[in-house]
Parts: structure tokens; sequence; C-alpha cells
């Protein structure tokens, strides 16, 4: 079995020893650096760059593996590695810069189509519509008594997602219905002289597959009654008096104030001031579903009602009432999207709040553990680790603001505090002396 010296200056001998298990690495040795500087220009972006500190990692493995007894075996020169580090640092700012801004289309499709064989719209993944004026308080008292009609059916029995929500300047979420799997949450918002101190909710199972739902939610001061397909399905004082909270703008397909889409297809909806009886509201499911609209007895005082009849244009107009039309917007937008939201309002305490939470820490600790290894090896900045964690927060406040300006990305101070704190468990990482050591054992140079 020839020695660590003899395998090492093998190259050097035209006949090299060809016994052993080890041969095929060993041959294989000198040309893997060719192999390596040509994937440095193959590879492009972060995955590029990723693929080649782990072509030179395998390199030193290997290397390492074979003559352990040689402490200073290195698998790339001094000078190429600083030139390697340097260009990690900018894959890493690329990939993360590629990851939370791209694409970056601050006007991106509004995914609304009409239904071709029938009267509708239909809401593709980010698709909105929104009210062409404010709506004005439905009720002579003050919204005491109100009633809701929508025929739709959703795209999935599985998904999530805001089906319509009223916004005013005042009060931005009073009230939203969301789908939530087959089922829709009616959600209205409790208010107090100090803001917002809590949400009421009703979940009423109302789609089911092969065709619309019609769905009916009426209340007066005291109670309030969920109808789907004519039948009462739900009996609730929770949501009462919510009458007084449909005013402001409306905005069908996702949320006023986040990217929070609804997909399906919208077939009808009707708003009225009165609270509609059991006999009128199966009247009314039975004409919608025959006729593609209500039949008025005259003393329903509709505010709105939108037939989606039109079947080419951007405006669906309101055929009953003093209620506004609805606009297709050119591009997909958000009403009021919040600017660098307080992590207060951001918090949520759900497993999925968690999971991003330790994605956005995990995220940004490659960025910590490469800009404070390139400052503090190869440029020798006497605060380095604090120069880093300072960059990555920098990094984090621009990539936030960028997002307000994005529909379909979110802008809150705790992806900034979550970044950061990875950006500083990345700086420590590095200067574990288990790395360290690993450092050595594989050859890197690593400047002290």
């Amino acid at each position: 079995m020839q020695s660590c010296a003899q395998t090492r200056n093998s190259h050097r001998d035209p006949r090299p020893l060809r016994g052993g298990l080890l041969w095929p690495l060993t041959s294989l040795m000198p040309r893997l650096a060719p192999a390596a500087r040509l994937a440095r220009f193959c590879c492009l972006g972060s995955s590029g760059l990723c693929a080649r500190l782990f072509l030179f990692t395998m390199i030193g493995v290997v290397r390492t593996s074979l003559c352990p007894e040689d402490p200073r075996a290195e698998m790339i020169s001094p000078r190429n590695w600083k030139r390697l580090h340097a260009a990690a640092c900018a894959g890493i700012l690329c990939g993360i810069l590629a990851a939370t801004l791209a694409p970056f289309n601050p006007n991106p499709q509004n995914n609304v189509a009409w239904l071709r064989d029938v009267d509708g719209l239909r809401f593709g993944e980010r698709g909105t519509l929104i009210s062409s004026r404010p709506f004005a308080a439905p009720g002579p008292a003050g919204g005491a008594a109100c009633t809701m009609e929508i025929w739709a059916q959703a795209a999935s029995p599985r998904n999530t997602g805001t089906l319509l929500g009223y916004y005013s300047p005042e009060d931005p979420a009073s009230f939203a219905i969301r789908q939530y799997k087959q089922g829709l949450d009616i959600r209205r918002a409790l208010r107090s002289a100090f803001g917002e101190t809590g949400v009421t909710n009703m979940v009423v199972d109302v789609f089911h597959p092969g065709g619309p739902s019609f769905f009916a939610l009426t209340a007066n001061a005291h109670e309030n009654f969920a109808y789907v397909d004519g039948a009462l399905a739900e009996r609730s004082s929770r949501l009462a008096p919510f009458c007084s909270d449909l005013t402001g703008w409306l905005v069908l397909g996702t949320s006023p104030v986040a990217d929070f889409g609804w997909t399906g297809s919208l077939r009808g909806m009707a708003i009225y001031t009165r609270a509609l009886s059991a006999a009128e509201v199966l009247e009314h499911f039975h004409s919608w579903t025959k006729t593609g609209r209500p039949v008025l007895s005259g003393g329903e005082e509709p505010v709105a009602l939108y037939l989606f009849d039109e079947r080419s244009g951007s405006v669906v107009h309101n055929r009953a009432g003093s209620g506004p039309d609805l606009a297709i917007p050119d591009h997909y937008l958000i009403l009021d999207k919040p600017f660098l939201e307080t992590p207060w309002h951001e918090f949520k305490p759900t497993l999925d709040y968690l999971f991003d939470a330790l994605v956005n820490v995990a995220g940004f600790v490659p960025f910590g553990f490469i800009f404070y290894s390139y400052f503090s090896t190869v440029r020798r900045f006497q605060r380095a680790r604090g120069l880093t964690i300072l960059l990555g927060f920098l990094l984090s406040l621009t990539i936030e603001i960028l997002q307000a300006y994005l529909p379909t990305r979110g802008s809150g101070m705790t992806d900034v505090i979550t970044n950061t704190l990875g950006t500083a468990l990345g700086a420590l990482m590095f200067r574990w002396p288990a790395l360290q050591a690993l450092y050595s054992r594989l050859g890197i140079p690593v400047l002290q």
C-alpha cells in the first residue's frame, strides 16, 4: 500500500501505483482542480455558489481522508479562497434578495375573468374587485338590521382566503367573510375607545362539490341567522349587531389590508337594509338558482344587487338601490397595506406564525456566517461581529420597506427582528471551536 507522500506525488510519476482500493480516487485528484475551476464559471447565482463551496469542501474531505498526517494540505490557495469568499457573500446577498423580492412587480396581473357560459366572475390566485366608492350606513337606525346574500362556488373545499371585506381609514378591517375549507368564517372586529380589542366570529359550512352555494346572513339588533341553500344553518348572537360595519369600501377576492386571496366563482350578491324572513330567504334561493337573480317583492329595501351578467368589461353594475358599482382594477392591489407593521399587531398564537418566525431566523444564519467569516478573516475588521449584525439588520429593513410596495408581500418589523437574530446566530456559529477545527482538518485557509 503506498504512503500518503507517495500518493501526493503520484501525479508526477508517469507510472503511478495502481494497486489498492483507493487508486481510483487518488488518480482523479489532479483532475479535480480543473473541474472545480470549470464549475466556478458554469455555476451561476446563489445556488451555483453553494455548489462551488460544496465541491471544494468535498475535495478537502477526500484529501484529508487519504492523507490525514499532512496537516498543511490545502484544497485551495489563500488567494483563491479570498475570491471565493467574496463571491459567496455576493451570492448569499443575491439569493436573499431574490427569495424575498422576486418577482419585483408592484403591479401584478389581476386574475379576474368573466365566466364563459354563465353569469359571474372567476377569481384566480390573486384577483380583486373594489367598489367604485364607499358604502354608506346600510340602515336608517345606524344599521340595526340587514341581510347579505352571496351566490358563489369555491375553487377547492380545502382552500382559505378572504371572500370579501369592508375597509375605511378609521376601521381598516371591521368586517370580513373568509373561506375556511368548506365553510365561511364571518369575522367582526370588536373595538373600544382605545382601539381594537378582539375579534368575534361564526363559522358555517357552506360549500359543497358540484356547483355554487347560496349563503344568506341576516341580522337584527340582537341575533343573526345564517342560511345555506335556503335552510337555516346557524343562529347566534356573537356578530349582532354587525350591520353598522357594512360601510366603507367593499373589497372582494382578497383582504383590504393583506394578501389573503380567495379563489372561486362569484355568481351573484345582494345587500338589503332589512332582515329577511326565513320564507323570503328560501324564495330568493329558488329564484337565484333558477333565474340568476332574486325575485324582489318590493319590501326588501335593497342597497346593492350585483348580478354579474355583464359578461365583459371592467364594471359590475349595481342593479338596485343606492350602492356603488364594482370595478375590476387593471392590476392586483391591496387597498391599505400596512407599512412595517408592529410585532404586537402581527403576532398570532398559531403554529404557522411560529414556523414563519423560525424560517426567518434560519434564512439569515448563512448570511451571518459567511459575512462574519469574510469580515473577520479576509478583511480583518476589528468589530466584524457588530458590523455583520448591523448589515443584516439594514438588509432586512430594506427588504421590508420594499415589500411594502409589493402587493404579494408583507411588510412588518417581526421579520426584521427574526432576520437580525438569525444573522447574530450565524456570526456566533462561525467562532465555534468545532467548526474552526473542521476548517483546519479540511485545509481551508482561514486567516487569523
